[in-house]
């Protein structure tokens, strides 16, 4: 299992160097726009767009200029380290940016996978085990609904009757628990929850939708299986062996759909965070796509490709401890 783990890690830098490569081509050697006039501001002169170039390094060949990205980023620049540069529009810090926006996204990831791992386990167990019973085909209709249905749209239709109409809920922003360190402020934790529950529901009900047809699926598929056939036989009761036998093996390929979900949210839930304007990091890498803010763009995509990697790792581990039939050398 070391070794495992030792192997994995280095394919995770691997995989950044990659995505680094991949994303600098893109933003710097293919640009839509000279990331030197996005700075100059309206109608610059030749003389000020060389020299901002000058600045930015962008008068070196490709290789230079990936090369000193590379070298700033393992060991950071005059912003601290990890090096991501600077915003091209208000000239702060990138890495500033983006941690100063993590809890709010964090925040949003964890409240939204605790509800849909609430909805859709129970969901698809009950569907699972009465099977074409009004609870199955109800389950089933939900799973239908929260497939079909666009966020933007059922978080647009939440905030127009919950807040706008019926005003039991709290509108669309972010509300700190603590307005100073160590401090609850005047709307503490209940506004923090008021605030984000209607995103959390937003987000969870899309999930906890394919978690009810994933988790009735792999029930269904397990209960046919010979050892839960040998465990009946044996005498133990319906509850033991569905809830200790069964489930758990329906739930090891869930392990690594709710890994990678989490992980894809943590780098962004972008259009639950424009539709909520929740500022976090989604709403930061859509606000500088809209700017054309290449370093904004850069550090929020090798952010998410962190997470997605590292979840992979972790899930691959998790898999060994649940499944006895997997096993790393």
């Amino acid at each position: 299992m070391i070794r495992y783990i030792i192997r994995r890690t280095l394919w995770i830098f691997l995989v950044l160097v990659i995505v680094t490569g991949l994303t600098f081509v893109i933003f710097y050697v293919l640009p839509v726009a000279n990331p030197a006039l996005l700075i100059a501001g309206r109608n610059p002169t030749p003389a000020l767009v060389h020299q901002i170039e000058v600045n930015l390094g962008l008068n070196h060949p490709a290789w230079y200029q990936y090369l000193t990205y590379m070298k700033h980023l393992v060991l950071g620049d005059q912003y601290g380290w990890p090096g991501f540069g600077f915003s091209y529009t208000n000239l702060v810090s990138v890495k500033s940016q983006m941690y100063s926006r993590l809890s709010v996204t964090l925040s949003l990831t964890v409240g939204a996978a605790v509800l849909w791992l609430l909805m859709g386990i129970p969901i698809g167990i009950v569907s699972a085990l009465r099977r074409r019973s009004w609870a199955d085909r109800a389950g089933m209709l939900f799973a239908l609904f929260g497939v079909s249905v666009p966020i933007f749209w059922l978080g647009l239709l939440m905030l127009y009757f919950f807040w706008f109409k019926l005003g039991i809920a709290c509108s669309s922003g972010y509300a700190p628990i603590f307005n100073s360190p160590g401090n609850f402020g005047p709307y503490g934790l209940a506004s923090w929850a008021c605030h984000l529950a209607m995103p959390w529901a937003a987000l969870a009900v899309g999930y906890a939708a394919f978690y009810a047809r994933m988790v009735r699926g792999n029930l269904l598929e397990t209960m046919n299986e010979d050892y839960i056939r040998t465990a009946r036989a044996k005498g133990l009761p319906e509850r033991r062996v569905v809830f200790k036998h069964g489930l758990r093996g329906a739930l090891t390929p869930v392990v690594t759909m709710f890994g990678m979900d989490v992980a894809f949210l943590l780098g962004g839930a972008v259009i639950t965070e424009v539709t909520f304007n929740l500022p976090g990091i989604g709403l930061l890498a859509y606000q500088g796509i809209l700017n054309e803010n290449l370093p904004i763009i850069q550090g929020t995509v090798l952010l998410a490709a962190f997470f997605i990697v590292f979840a992979n790792l972790l899930v691959d581990i998790v898999y060994a401890y649940l499944d006895p039939r997997v096993r790393y050398t």
